[in-house]
C-alpha cells in the first residue's frame, strides 16, 4: 500500500508539472539548473520581458538555481466570455492550451484551424478562429478606403511579403497591429502602408546592396533587423531576425559560413541553450540559427548571434553552403 502511495504521488505531481498552464493565479516557480528566463516564460505561455518585469529583473540573462520566480497567470481576470462571434482574441497570461481548454476543444484543433506551427507561441491581441463554433473565419483588419490590401496564401511571410511591396516588414506590421511578425495567418487580410489604391501593382523590391560575389550570400542588415538571402543581386528571400544587444553586439563586416550543425548546445554568460537548430557559423563563435525561446523578432535580443525563426533558419540552411558569404552591416 506504501508503494502504491508513494507512485500515486509522483503521478499526481508529474501531472502538475507538465501543466503549468492551467494553474490559477500566481503562482511561485524555483529555478533548475540550466534554465533560462526565456524558457520558463515559455512553459507557462509568458513573454520574458512579462516575467522580468513582474520579478524586478532588470537583467534577463541573470537568473541563478534556485530563485523563485512570480508566475502571474491572469488568474485574477474573468474568464474570457463564450465566443459567439467564432474568434477569440488572446489576453495577457493566455496560452494556446487553456484557451482551447476554455471552448472545449483541443489545441491540436485550434493550432490547426490557425495555421500556427509552434502551439507554445500566441501572443497579445493575436485573433484566433474557433473550429466548430459560428463564424470560424478570422476577423480581418478593415482595409483602408484608399490603400491596398493583401490576401495571406499559404507559404508566405511578413517579411517576403513587405520585400514584394517594396516596404519595411516592421512598418507592414505596425500598420496591422501585429505584435509577432512572425505569426501571421493563410487568409488574412494586411493593409499595405503608402500605397496608393486596391488595383496598384506591387512596388519593385528595393535595390539590393553591392554584391560580394554573382552567386549566393546572405545580407544581415542590423538596422532593419533583417535577413535577406541573395543570388547576385536578386533577393530571394528575407525574414525579421534578432541581433545582438547593445552590450552583446553582432559584429558587422563581411564573413563567410565556415561550419553547420543541424542542431548543438550553446552556453554563455546567464544562459544555457539545448538543441539549437539550424546552426551556422560565421566568425568565431557567432552564428545564425533557428530560435525557440522567443519570438521578438524585429528586435534585439541576443548575445551576438543572429536569431532566426526556426523555419527561416531551416529555409536557409539548406540553402546556404558553407562558403556562402555573409555581409553585416547597420
Amino acid at each position: 500500500m506504501r508503494r502504491i502511495w508513494i507512485l500515486g504521488t509522483v503521478l499526481a505531481l508529474s501531472l502538475a508539472l507538465a501543466a503549468p498552464a492551467f494553474a490559477q493565479g500566481p503562482i511561485v516557480h524555483v529555478v533548475q539548473p540550466g534554465e533560462n528566463l526565456f524558457r520558463i516564460a515559455l512553459r507557462y505561455g509568458l513573454t520574458a520581458d512579462a516575467l522580468a518585469a513582474a520579478n524586478g529583473l532588470s537583467n534577463a540573462s541573470r537568473i541563478y538555481a534556485g530563485q523563485r520566480l512570480v508566475i502571474s497567470t491572469g488568474g485574477n481576470a474573468a474568464s474570457p466570455p463564450t465566443s459567439s462571434s467564432g474568434t477569440h482574441v488572446v489576453q495577457p497570461g493566455e496560452n494556446l492550451f487553456r484557451i482551447a481548454l476554455h471552448y472545449g476543444l483541443t489545441y491540436q484543433a485550434l493550432a490547426t484551424a490557425n495555421g500556427i506551427v509552434n502551439a507554445n507561441r500566441v501572443y497579445v491581441g493575436q485573433r484566433l478562429a474557433l473550429p466548430g463554433h459560428a463564424n470560424t473565419a478570422p476577423a480581418a483588419p478593415p482595409p483602408t478606403p484608399s490603400g491596398q490590401t493583401y490576401v495571406v496564401q499559404r507559404g508566405d511571410t511578413l517579411s517576403a511579403i513587405a520585400l514584394r511591396y517594396g516596404i519595411s516588414a516592421w512598418a507592414l506590421a505596425q500598420t496591422n497591429g501585429i505584435r509577432n511578425p512572425s505569426l501571421i495567418y493563410v487568409g488574412q487580410v494586411l493593409r499595405i502602408p503608402g500605397s496608393a489604391g486596391t488595383g496598384a501593382s506591387p512596388a519593385a523590391p528595393p535595390s539590393a546592396p553591392s554584391a560580394p560575389t554573382g552567386g549566393r550570400w546572405i545580407d544581415v542588415n542590423l538596422s532593419t533587423q533583417t535577413v535577406t538571402a541573395y543570388e547576385g543581386n536578386t533577393p530571394v528571400r528575407s525574414t525579421l531576425v534578432s541581433t545582438g544587444l547593445p552590450y552583446t553586439p553582432t559584429p558587422t563586416g563581411r564573413y563567410t559560413i565556415y561550419s553547420k550543425y543541424a542542431s548543438g548546445d550553446m552556453a554563455g554568460p546567464g544562459y544555457y541553450l539545448r538543441n539549437v537548430p539550424y546552426i551556422m557559423n560565421f566568425y568565431r563563435s557567432y552564428s545564425l540559427h533557428g530560435t525557440y525561446w522567443h519570438s521578438n523578432f524585429g528586435h534585439p535580443m541576443s548575445h551576438g548571434c543572429i536569431n532566426l525563426p526556426t523555419p527561416e533558419a531551416q529555409w536557409l540552411y539548406s540553402w546556404a553552403a558553407v562558403g556562402t558569404p555573409v555581409n553585416i552591416h547597420y
